[in-house]
C-alpha cells in the first residue's frame, strides 16, 4: 500500500509540474524590458464633458478591488487618461485580442494591392499534412479573416468550436461562420507570406514605433507551434494595458495618429462593420433577441449590437480575449477601454485561478457607462 501511494504521489507531482510549466510558459515571454522609449498618454485633469463622474469611477474601483481579478485597466476620453487601475505597465498574454490587431495590419497591404481578398488559399499553397479538401481550398482570404472559410480543421492551439463545427466539406466557403483558430492562424501565415516579415515585425513597424508603444519588445512575443495538429502556428502576443489603450485609440481615430494616416479610414470602417449578423452569432452562442448583450462579427472585431439599454453604444466594438483581455471602443462617447488580467495565479490543484469572464467585464462596463455625469 505504501508503494502504491508513493507511485500515486509521484504521478500527481509530475502532473502538477507539467501543468505549472504550461501555465508559466504563457508568462515567460514577458520578461524583456521595452525595446525603445515610447510616449506616454496624456492625462485629463477634469471629468467635464466626459459623461463620467467621480462617484461612478469610485464605484468602479470598489467593484474591481472587491469582486474582480482585474490587474490593469485604463479608460481614455478624447485620447486622454480619465481612469487608471492596477499595473498598466505589466506585459502579459493578450489571448484573442491578437486577432483584432492582425486585422489592423492587413489594411496597408489590401490598400496597396499586395494582398487580394478574393485570392483562394489553394492558390497560395495552403494545405495540411492530412490534406485539405479541394472544396476547402476554394476559401478566399476574405473568408479566412471573417471566420467563414468552411475549413473545419483543428488548429495548432485551442479555440476550436467543436459544438458548432460541421462535417468537413459539408458547406461552401463564405456560407458558415465558425470561430475557429485555424482560420486566424492561417490569416497570420498569409500576412507573413505576402509581406516577407513576421506578424511581430509588422506590429513593430506599423504600430509600436509610430504609436510610441511604451512596453513593446518583439522578444516578448512567442508562437504556439504544434505541427501534429496543424502546420499553422498561433502568433500569441504580449502587451501592456497602456499599449492596448493606444491600439484602441488608433481605432477610434479611424487609423490616424499625430496627423498621419497609419491605417486607412476605409479599412478601419470595413473591419468594424458587420459581416456575420447578430442572429447568426446568437444562434452559435445560445442567445436570443432578449439577451442583454448581443454582437455581430466583422473582420476579427466584435460589433456591439445591444448592450443593455444604452443607445449610445451604437457603433461600438470590442476585441475579446480569454481570461479578461479586452479592448472596447465607443465612438459615440469618444471612449476607449483597455482591460487586462495577468493569468499567473494558481489554485491548490495547480490550475490557473483568477481571470475575468465576459459577463463580469460587461458588468464592469455597465458600472463605468452609467448615466451619472459631471457637467
Amino acid at each position: 500500500m505504501k508503494f502504491k501511494n508513493t507511485i500515486k504521489t509521484k504521478i500527481i507531482i509530475l502532473a502538477i509540474v507539467i501543468l505549472l510549466s504550461s501555465i508559466f510558459a504563457l508568462q515567460s515571454c514577458s520578461n524583456h524590458k521595452a525595446a525603445f522609449a515610447g510616449e506616454g498618454t496624456p492625462e485629463s485633469n477634469t471629468l467635464k464633458n466626459t459623461g463620467l463622474s467621480q462617484e461612478t469611477l469610485d464605484k468602479l474601483t470598489k467593484y474591481l478591488k472587491e469582486y474582480s481579478e482585474t490587474t490593469g485597466m485604463l479608460v481614455l476620453h478624447d485620447g486622454k487618461v480619465v481612469y487608471e487601475y492596477g499595473d498598466v505597465e505589466e506585459v502579459s498574454y493578450l489571448a484573442s485580442n491578437r486577432k483584432s490587431i492582425l486585422a489592423m495590419l492587413y489594411g496597408k497591404y489590401i490598400e496597396n494591392g499586395t494582398i487580394d481578398l478574393e485570392q483562394t488559399i489553394g492558390t497560395l499553397g495552403i494545405d495540411e499534412d492530412d490534406g485539405l479538401l479541394p472544396q476547402e481550398k476554394e476559401a478566399t482570404i476574405n473568408d479566412i479573416i471573417t471566420a467563414r472559410s468552411g475549413v473545419f480543421h483543428i488548429p495548432a492551439n485551442g479555440g476550436y468550436d467543436k459544438d458548432n463545427a460541421l462535417k468537413r466539406g459539408s458547406v461552401k466557403h463564405g456560407e458558415y461562420f465558425l470561430y475557429n483558430n485555424w482560420d486566424f492562424n492561417v490569416a497570420g501565415y498569409i500576412l507573413e507570406q505576402a509581406t516577407g516579415r513576421s506578424v511581430y515585425e509588422e506590429i513593430e513597424q506599423q504600430l509600436a514605433i509610430p504609436l510610441g508603444l511604451q512596453d513593446w519588445n518583439i522578444k516578448n512575443q512567442k508562437r504556439k507551434v504544434k505541427e501534429s495538429k496543424s502546420r499553422y502556428s498561433a502568433y500569441h502576443m504580449y502587451f501592456s494595458t497602456r499599449d492596448m489603450a493606444k491600439i484602441g485609440q488608433l481605432m477610434l481615430n479611424k487609423g490616424k495618429w499625430n496627423n498621419k494616416q497609419l491605417i486607412s479610414k476605409s479599412w478601419i470602417e470595413k473591419i468594424t462593420s458587420t459581416v456575420t449578423p447578430v442572429t447568426t452569432v446568437n444562434q452559435r452562442y445560445g442567445k436570443n433577441d432578449e439577451s442583454d448583450i448581443q454582437f455581430s462579427y466583422g473582420y476579427m472585431w466584435w460589433i456591439h449590437e445591444k448592450f443593455y439599454n444604452l443607445s449610445d453604444l451604437k457603433g461600438a466594438y470590442s476585441a475579446l480575449g480569454w481570461g479578461g483581455q479586452f479592448i472596447t471602443v465607443i465612438p459615440q462617447r469618444n471612449l476607449v477601454i483597455a482591460h487586462k488580467v495577468k493569468l499567473s495565479k494558481l489554485t491548490l490543484w495547480g490550475l490557473t485561478s483568477g481571470g475575468v469572464e465576459e459577463w463580469q467585464y460587461w458588468k464592469i462596463l455597465q458600472i463605468l457607462l452609467s448615466t451619472e455625469q459631471t457637467n
